[in-house]
This record gives C-alpha cells, sequence and structure tokens, in this order.
C-alpha cells in the first residue's frame, strides 16, 4: 500500500497537468501547504524520534546539517524543482539529465525513513510530491515532449520513493535507520522552510496561502 499511494501522488500530479492544467495559484497554496506540513512532520515527529533514540545529540546535529549541505548541492542540479520551480528553459528538446537524476535521488532519499508504522511522513511525502510532480510535467509540456515520452520520464521518477521505502527495510540501510533518518531531516528542513519563504512574494502577506500554511500545521498536530 505503501508503494502504491507514494506512485499514486506522483501520477496524480502529472494527470493534473494533462488533463487539466491547474493555475499557478493553486500550485503555490498546494506548495505552501506541503511546505507547512512537510516541516510540521518533521518538527514534531522526526526531531524527537532521532534525539530520543541516539544518545549522541552530536552527531545527530551533525548529520542533520550534513543533510542540509546535500540537499544544497542537488538543488544546484534540480534547478529547485523540489520547492516548486524549474530555473532553466524549457524551450530546448536536451532533456536535462541532471536535474532528473538529481529528482530521483531526492525521491529516493525521501524513502529511505519510511516504515510501516510511520503514516505521518508518508502522507508528508506524498504532499510534497504531487507539487514537485506537477512542476516537472509542466516543464516537460512546454518542453514539447510528448504524451509517452513524459510518462515514462513520470514512471521512472514515480518508483524512486518506493524503491527508497524498499532498501530502506534492508539490513545495509535499517541498521543505520536513525542516522539516515538525520540526513533526511536536514533535507526536509532546507526544502520546507524555502518553500515557505518562496510562498510570498514580495513578502507581503497573502491571507489565502497563509490559511494554507495553517492547515498544513493543524493537520500535523491533530494526528500526533
Amino acid at each position: 500500500m505503501i508503494y502504491i499511494l507514494l506512485i499514486l501522488s506522483v501520477l496524480v500530479g502529472f494527470l493534473l497537468v494533462i488533463l487539466s492544467n491547474p493555475r499557478k495559484l493553486i500550485i503555490r497554496l498546494l506548495l505552501a501547504f506541503s511546505g507547512a506540513y512537510l516541516l510540521s512532520v518533521t518538527i514534531l515527529h522526526l526531531l524527537p524520534e532521532v534525539y530520543t533514540i541516539s544518545t549522541d545529540s552530536n552527531k545527530i546535529g551533525m548529520l542533520i546539517l550534513l543533510g542540509i549541505i546535500l540537499q544544497s548541492i542537488l538543488e544546484s542540479f534540480s534547478k529547485g524543482a523540489e520547492h516548486g520551480h524549474i530555473h532553466i528553459k524549457s524551450n530546448s528538446n536536451k532533456f536535462p539529465k541532471l536535474l532528473f537524476f538529481s529528482l530521483c535521488l531526492h525521491a529516493f532519499s525521501e524513502g529511505l525513513p519510511i516504515h510501516n508504522n510511520n503514516e505521518s511522513l508518508l502522507w508528508a511525502i506524498m504532499v510534497h510530491k504531487m507539487p514537485i510532480a506537477i512542476v516537472l510535467t509542466s516543464f516537460l509540456v512546454q518542453a514539447k515532449y510528448t504524451k509517452k515520452t513524459m510518462l515514462v520520464f513520470m514512471i521512472v521518477f514515480a518508483i524512486m520513493s518506493p524503491l527508497g521505502v524498499f532498501l530502506g527495510n534492508k539490513n545495509l540501510f535499517f541498521n543505520y535507520e536513525n542516522e539516515i533518518t538525520a540526513i533526511i531531516i536536514g533535507v526536509f528542513l532546507h526544502i520546507s522552510t524555502v518553500i515557505l519563504f518562496e510562498s510570498t512574494e514580495n513578502h507581503k502577506f497573502n491571507f489565502q496561502k497563509f490559511l494554507a500554511i495553517i492547515l498544513g500545521i493543524t493537520l500535523t498536530i491533530v494526528t500526533l
């Protein structure tokens, strides 16, 4: 079921663009909601969990900082697609391989800390992946790829997180579950805060986006 839900979150984003071409406002509100939800899950669930399990708080802190640094590096290749937009021209037929590889690596890492008993994290990843799928599909549409080609790329992207979940439960990764989760916390902190900072245009208060953020935080709190 976890695998199916993660794949569906990407395919739903893909179909939304192909069938209805959602307005930019809807995408921005979804991004604001996903950023708030992801940040809330990270702070309220993941952070207390890793510090409770580990007896070495300094190591956990260093790994979280490492995650922030790694995500910063990935974004130099993904051009910001993880937080809702791609800073690259889409009028070329040459597919940006580094961008796609970076997004796939990001999606794979998100799946590593997901386990059967971590529903909050699962929903946070699903909510986060949908706007990424929308942005990536929109980029592919503007680059004038065929629907068949776009579907192939999106399927590859969709299976990355389930692959992370699968390998995350194997001994190679499971034995370092807490350390991996700490790194992913850094990744999530970077992404979610960037999304929230960028969700307000020209630093002006936007009531709709504010409500989306409050809703994301509230949903996390009520599921504690």
